[in-house]
């Protein structure tokens, strides 16, 4: 068995190639849940539902977001009355009060649903109110997460980090906020002035997750600090990965990122934005995938290939240097 840890798109478009190199049944992810948020009353999970909605042929694969050719008559009706009613359509978030009262699960993340900043089409709320609901009914929310999967027929087991609220919070020039307003309310405007992982010290990996990253690890593609950070920032998790095989490919192609706010996150947190910062930031990998125009020198075995992500026959190429560079740390394969 390998373990994949999946945020933000990269490890999502890893894997959808994988299935001759890596058999999806054997071949858990975990998911950060740093970016969840509630908002209009349900907890939506981005990073777990890329992967439920990927792996169950789903996704909206030109966004990475949401279920292809949904529809949005419910976000579009609440934007309608917020308009009308003359209220603000900018990130709303409840009081101090509430973000810790109620659902624990949420705390520290909680928005308004007065004209929603994030669009939700309307078979994806589905799944936020099925969620929601099994998690009031008692349920944790890996349960929660095992029911969708099952609902969705999928082969993978997907897990999320963890069933305690750590929450992503970015602190900027124009104040602290979720990396969800910063990142889809700002667009990543502001400048940075560090992450912080809240609830982070009060918060455990599963057993589920632990037992998962007993076996090799595969770090995708993803962003060091914001989709990462938050399972590093648990202490159990970082242990378990310093007594495993790990295996992480780069976001990087020496300075220049694939996508997202990776080059202004990890400068913010004290790191290089580029190859050389994500090996900094994983002092517990043992090798690494890079693109075949890094060049990089890392101090670690480094397996070079094509790690440009756009079809599935690239995935499956970049998995099979992921499984080279098991090999050569003396990890197992599936």
């Amino acid at each position: 068995m390998v373990t994949f840890l999946a945020g933000g798109t990269g490890t999502p478009k890893l894997l959808r190639g994988s299935a001759s190199v890596f058999p999806p049944a054997d071949t858990p992810v975990v998911c950060n849940t740093g970016d969840d948020v509630e908002l209009s009353g349900v907890l939506v999970c981005p990073d777990v539902d890329t992967v439920l909605f990927s792996e169950g042929g789903l996704l909206d694969r030109e966004t990475w977001w949401g279920i292809d050719g949904d529809s949005t008559e419910t976000h579009e009706a609440v934007h309608r009355l917020a308009d009308d009613a003359g209220l603000d359509t900018g990130p709303r978030y409840l009081s101090a009060d509430a973000q810790t009262a109620g659902r624990e699960i949420s705390r520290h993340r909680r928005f308004s649903g007065v004209a929603e900043f994030m669009r939700l089409g309307d078979r994806d709320r589905a799944v936020h109110v099925t969620r929601t609901g099994l998690i009031d009914e008692g349920r944790t929310l890996t349960a929660a997460t095992a029911t969708l999967a099952e609902a969705l027929a999928l082969d993978r087991p997907v897990l999320p980090m963890s069933d305690d609220p750590v929450a992503t919070i970015v602190h900027t020039s124009e104040g602290a906020m979720h990396f969800q307003e910063y990142w889809v309310g700002h667009r990543a405007g502001p400048d940075v002035d560090r992450v912080e992982f809240r609830g982070a010290a009060d918060a455990d990996p599963t057993d589920a997750v632990l037992d998962a990253l007993d076996s090799p690890v595969v770090v995708g593609p993803s962003n060091p600090i914001t989709s990462v950070g938050p399972m590093l920032a648990m202490d159990r998790f970082r242990t378990a990965l310093e007594s495993t095989p790990v295996v992480a490919v780069s976001p990087f192609v020496e300075d220049q990122v694939f996508s997202g706010p990776a080059a202004k996150l990890l400068a913010a947190s004290g790191y290089a934005p580029s190859t050389e910062g994500v090996a900094d930031a994983y002092p517990f990998a043992d090798a690494f995938v890079l693109d075949t125009d890094d060049g990089t020198d890392l101090e670690r075995p480094v397996v070079r290939t094509d790690t440009e992500l756009g079809t599935p026959e690239a995935g499956e190429r970049v998995c099979r240097a992921v499984r080279e560079a098991l090999e050569r740390v003396g990890a197992e394969g599936p």
